[in-house]
């Protein structure tokens, strides 16, 4: 029952960082899921992978962890590039590209 120590990621549907500051423990899927026979649903026999703890910090996840001896692996965020941009350089004098309209 190993358990992943993570910063989720912001997801597609929204702009802003929100629930992206917490980090969280989860657990690996002991097994693979299938599919339900009679309808086609996707089931699982595992019910460790519905526990999601979340914690301010890595230290109180790791901590949490260790005191309860549930082996985990820390996953470090991924550090992002961002490109500032301004709309009045659309407009500059100094503009690398030539207009296309």
């Amino acid at each position: 029952m190993l358990a992943r120590i993570f910063r989720p990621a912001k997801t597609a549907m929204q702009s802003g960082k929100a629930k992206t500051k917490d980090w969280a423990l989860e657990f690996e899927p002991e097994s693979a899921r299938a599919p339900d026979p009679l309808m086609g649903w996707t089931q699982s026999q595992d019910m460790n992978g519905e526990v999601r703890l979340t914690f301010e910090t890595r230290e109180e996840a790791i901590a949490y962890a260790q005191a309860h001896g549930i082996p985990f692996r820390v996953l470090e965020p991924k550090t992002v590039k961002r490109v500032l941009k301004a709309y009045a350089d659309n407009f500059s004098a100094n503009r690398k590209q030539s207009w296309t309209h």
